[in-house]
């Protein structure tokens, strides 16, 4: 690891050269300084924080105002990390409102990529943002935003049409511009498929090991969300707190975990 600033191309080179990348949410200017600190490569503002931060039961209520707010916030304590806001439910519904919000989230939250749910129904829109510059992240496998349709949270890609289906969506995305992959809850097996095939970097959350970076949501490796609290995280949830003295070092421990290839541990995959 080195103190340069990481972008689209170290994130490539760390890809090329084996070297697992370190993600993580962020919400705030104390938490993105201390993840700067312990190498953290990557730091989301995501719409988690509608569950973590607001107390919502799901993702769908966050808006662009809410992630231009809180990506402002963790922008101006990352030196070395790379910033990625989430773009919120229906904020990419049309290619007018796509470019309008990842405008406001790149110009005033001071994010170097935005990230958006979906598969290639969503080819059209990644095509016209990377064509004006918007460096995107494609997100497959477990959308929370489409909670209200899938009923409840489950693994995505277990039948084989299913995980065909998403190799496709990760081929289509990456042709359209995607500039990185994420994958959420999806059979270790065709998390390291994807991977394989990619040219883009592979961020996995609950994806297996053989993707090429992991990430988590920051409360949950502290154990203080919700489903932390309650007993049942989900799997492939590790409570990095445990045996470290404070947060700082948890977060330390987060990364040499990733870098070192012993997180995500196959308790942790599906």
């Amino acid at each position: 690891m080195t103190d340069a600033p990481v972008n689209i191309a170290v994130l490539r080179a760390m890809r090329e050269q084996d070297q697992r990348i370190a993600c993580l949410t962020a919400y705030d200017a104390s938490f993105g300084a201390v993840m700067d600190a312990a190498g953290v490569d990557v730091v989301l503002v995501g719409d988690s924080l509608g569950m973590v931060i607001q107390g919502r039961s799901t993702t769908t209520a966050v808006t662009v105002d809410d992630i231009v707010y809180h990506s402002r916030c963790v922008a101006p304590s990352l030196s070395r990390a790379f910033l990625v806001a989430d773009m919120p439910f229906l904020s990419f519904g049309t290619r007018s409102r796509a470019l309008d919000a990842a405008q406001r989230l790149m110009q005033e939250g001071g994010a170097a990529m935005v990230k958006l749910e979906g598969g290639r129904e969503q080819a059209k829109i990644v095509e016209f943002l990377a064509a004006r510059g918007v460096p995107v992240c494609a997100h497959l496998g477990l959308q929370p935003q489409l909670i209200h349709k899938m009923g409840r949270f489950r693994v995505q890609g277990r039948e084989d049409a299913a995980a065909e289906a998403m190799r496709r969506d990760a081929r289509i995305l990456e042709d359209a511009g995607a500039d990185m992959l994420l994958l959420e809850c999806v059979p270790a097996a065709l998390g390291a498929s994807i991977t394989k095939a990619a040219g883009v970097p592979v961020i996995g959350i609950g994806a297996g090991a053989e993707v090429d970076g992991q990430i988590l949501v920051l409360h949950d490796i502290l154990g203080i969300s919700a489903q932390a609290r309650s007993g049942r995280p989900p799997r492939f949830v590790r409570n990095f707190m445990q045996d470290q003295p404070d947060i700082a070092s948890a977060l330390g421990a987060y990364v040499a975990a990733v870098r070192d290839g012993s997180y995500p541990a196959s308790e942790h995959c599906f």
